[in-house]
């Protein structure tokens, strides 16, 4: 019976187990936690977004970095086969705004229960505590063992890498994986936070640190270059702004980075997206006709949420006391302007504590992508972040991690 070792028991290693138990292998896993799914765990704020009910044939136009690689492994086990794979086993589950899969109950633990019960009910022997040190292999013969750093040696026919990348590092995803795979001769693209919140040059951020904001829109350029452009959920933060807005915008930075360094990069907050530029300013004649002995701040107060009044006239350079009839037409003007247009200037982005992804990993040139087998080194796969594959929120790579998990666990 042939023996597959992984390291990482989060999403892609569970069902990288799962998958290399179902063809009769003998499966090892080395988690080096106390226990499995710690990231799983917290993601979707402890809900786990398990995937996306996207058509299928939709799924790679959300992957942001190498959707082409995934082609193959998505085929073998997409969205739907992973939602049938839940429903099959008892898990009941959702489907919620943006086409969100959640366990009905709310409970990320219901899906971690429900994939090491699969393990288990099929041999699957997990290791805890386990950490990996080394990897011993052979120019020839490929993979031979894992070394752990209490000296133990653990062999195997096949090994799995499924450790993460360096998101959200207090779970262990500390980046380790891809000093195993460097060690393996691995290319690894610099990792960088991704689905991670922006931080604001602009000091007035904080002063509306808790607000969020629904059905708005924002764009990012650098120069006249659009980066990205996206309607939504944004929300003020003590460091700048966050949202999912912005965590689908900071996936469009891989590019960009350059210009995010340089500081180049503006973010444009269109507070009326549902109006023209024409549309609004009729929608302002309207309120200063109606209301012209009022002060200017008892009239704006209708069109924004009131936290954002006094902020809104000062970056207008407007007195709020000043009556609506003396509003001059360039006063109107610069409002308009500025409801449409809010401008921030991006300074950063926050760091990978907050980053609910990693960009960068095992450059997937060196993998086959039908397999995931490395091409360096025979009997060495790859699954889930530890791979330079990412993808928007909403449950896209969470399905990263079990189609690639899958696929390793088949062909390993």
């Amino acid at each position: 019976m042939k023996t597959i070792v992984i390291i990482g028991g989060g999403a892609a290693g569970l069902m990288a187990a799962i998958s290399a138990s179902y063809e009769k292998k003998k499966v090892i896993l080395l988690e080096k936690n106390e226990k499995l799914g710690k990231k799983l765990f917290i993601t979707g704020k402890g809900r786990c977004n398990i995937t996306t009910s996207c058509p299928p044939e939709d799924f790679l136009s959300n992957i942001q970095t190498n959707p082409r690689f995934l082609y193959s492994s998505f085929q073998r086990f997409d969205n739907e086969s992973m939602m049938r794979f839940l429903k099959d086993r008892g898990l009941k589950i959702k489907i919620e705004r943006g086409m969100r899969v959640f366990p009905e109950s709310d409970h990320s633990s219901d899906v971690i229960r429900l994939l090491k019960e699969e393990c288990v009910k099929n041999g699957v022997k997990f290791r805890y505590h386990a950490h990996a040190a080394k990897i011993h292999w052979d120019e020839e013969k490929g993979f031979q063992s894992v070394e752990l750093t209490d000296g133990q040696i653990i062999k195997g026919d096949s090994l799995i890498l499924a450790c993460g990348g360096k998101s959200y590092p207090s779970t262990g995803s500390n980046g380790e994986g891809y000093q195993l795979a460097a060690s393996l001769g691995h290319t690894i693209r610099e990792p960088q936070p991704s689905l991670v919140p922006f931080v604001i040059k602009e000091t007035w951020c904080k002063e509306l640190m808790g607000l969020t904001l629904k059905n708005v829109s924002i764009r990012v350029r650098d120069g006249k270059k659009l980066v990205y452009e996206g309607f939504g959920e944004f929300l003020f933060t003590h460091f700048g702004v966050s949202g999912p807005l912005v965590l689908t915008a900071s996936t469009r930075l891989g590019k960009h980075q350059k210009a995010l360094k340089e500081g180049r990069l503006r973010l444009l907050l269109d507070l009326k997206p549902s109006l023209t530029q024409e549309q609004l300013e009729k929608r302002f004649l309207r309120e200063f006709d109606t209301f012209r002995n009022k002060d200017i701040s008892n009239v704006i107060d209708t069109m924004l949420p009131r936290k954002m009044v006094p902020i809104f006239l000062e970056l207008a350079r407007i007195d709020p006391h000043k009556k609506v009839r003396d509003i001059s037409k360039a006063d109107r003007h610069r409002m308009e302007i500025l409801m449409k247009e809010l401008p921030m200037s991006i300074s950063g982005v926050r760091g990978f504590e907050e980053a609910i992804i990693t960009r960068g990993g095992v450059h997937v040139k060196e993998v086959n992508p039908t397999s995931m087998e490395s091409k360096l080194v025979p009997g060495v796969f790859f699954a889930g972040e530890i791979l330079d594959v990412d993808g928007v929120t909403g449950g896209f790579n969470l399905q990263i991690a079990w189609s690639t998990g899958y696929t390793a666990g088949f062909f390993a």
